[in-house]
């Protein structure tokens, strides 16, 4: 049995992480994490989850969380993160973060596109990308895990393949990406506010979007199996928001190489899956109603008109965040992938 800590449970990855732990056997929720004073009861913040657990958010200190816990949880916004996991770490607390703190490579990078210098700097480059998918002997026994993004995930997952196929060139792939409102949190804003997005369809984020820079620095890793010298991949990513609760649908385009046609592109997706719980190489483009509510991806791709063209489907959500943390916690801790996830 694992006692966990949440840290940012009043969120939607909080909400999804509790149900998904609800019916987890090897994990017992300890204590719930929130930055203001007030100790509301979890029913107050989640109804839905009134007769699960009986625990209130607290303002706790990070000794008191070692205390209760052995692995934590830590859906922070960026840089605040960072801060909470090190203190974790140095007192022996397993961390699976579903920030951007530990996704890139370096600080300077992190710097540019998130604005903060890192806190905790040494940690970047060496700390495992939670995507069991393409990284599971990283994520075994590790102490500390980087949740991937969702978009990144939706993307990632459908052109790595593809990549060490040979199929596919590296220079020139746009991703072209939906979600839904649930994507940009909780916290209220003008862009989600039901008057603005109700009935309306809106790119965001164009050519500054802070996925980008994860997209391009895991995909050149993941496809470079003979690490030998290659331009780092980069790709033109656009996402849009869609008045829809949950999901993300990402379109994809690539220039076709060596032996690429519509049953290579398949062949190369159906054998990548064949073994994976989670994601499927399906026959027709998927919608995102086929796999929400599920921690499962789904990815087809075609060859039209000179071009590789790619569907990928996850609910931002669950594989998008909080199953995918669980199949992280899962893989760190010794118990079936699995469990609690299907």
């Amino acid at each position: 049995m694992a006692r966990v800590a949440i840290y940012g449970a009043s969120g939607y990855t909080g909400l999804e992480l509790l149900k998904l732990l609800a019916r987890h056997p090897h994990a017992q929720v300890t204590a719930l994490l929130t930055r203001q004073d007030e100790a509301p009861h979890l029913s107050e913040i989640h109804p839905q989850l009134t007769g699960s657990f009986d625990l209130r958010l607290e303002n706790l200190s990070v000794d008191q969380v070692a205390e209760r816990a052995d692995v934590a949880f830590t859906c922070l916004p960026h840089a605040a993160s960072a801060e909470v996991c090190a203190d974790l770490l140095s007192r022996g607390v397993k961390v699976v973060d579903l920030s951007a703190d530990y996704r890139l490579g370096d600080a300077g990078t992190y710097q540019q596109w998130y604005g903060h210098e890192h806190p905790d700097a040494a940690r970047l480059g060496k700390t495992p990308y939670g995507l069991p998918e393409l990284f599971r002997e990283q994520i075994i026994g590790a102490d500390l895990i980087a949740n991937p993004g969702c978009y990144p995930t939706s993307a990632i997952l459908a052109l790595t393949p593809l990549l060490r196929a040979g199929l596919i060139e590296r220079e020139g792939i746009v991703v072209d990406s939906k979600s839904g409102v649930s994507g940009a949190g909780r916290t209220p804003k003008l862009l989600t506010h039901y008057p603005e997005c109700n009935e309306s369809f809106s790119a965001y984020g164009v050519g500054t979007h802070r996925h980008m820079p994860e997209i391009d620095r895991v995909l050149s890793m993941a496809s470079d199996q003979s690490k030998a010298s290659h331009k780092a991949i980069e790709v033109l990513f656009t996402p849009h928001l869609v008045p829809m609760d949950r999901g993300i649908l990402s379109t994809i385009y690539a220039t076709p190489k060596g032996d690429a046609t519509p049953a290579s592109v398949m062949a190369a997706l159906k054998e990548a899956y064949a073994n994976e719980p989670f994601v499927s190489a399906v026959e027709a483009p998927p919608a995102t109603k086929h796999v929400a509510h599920t921690n499962r991806c789904h990815v087809y791709g075609t060859v039209v008109r000179g071009k590789v063209l790619l569907v990928s489907v996850i609910d931002n959500l669950i594989k998008g965040a909080s199953g995918a943390a669980v199949q992280n916690f899962n893989l760190m801790c010794g118990f079936d992938e699995t469990t609690a996830l299907r």
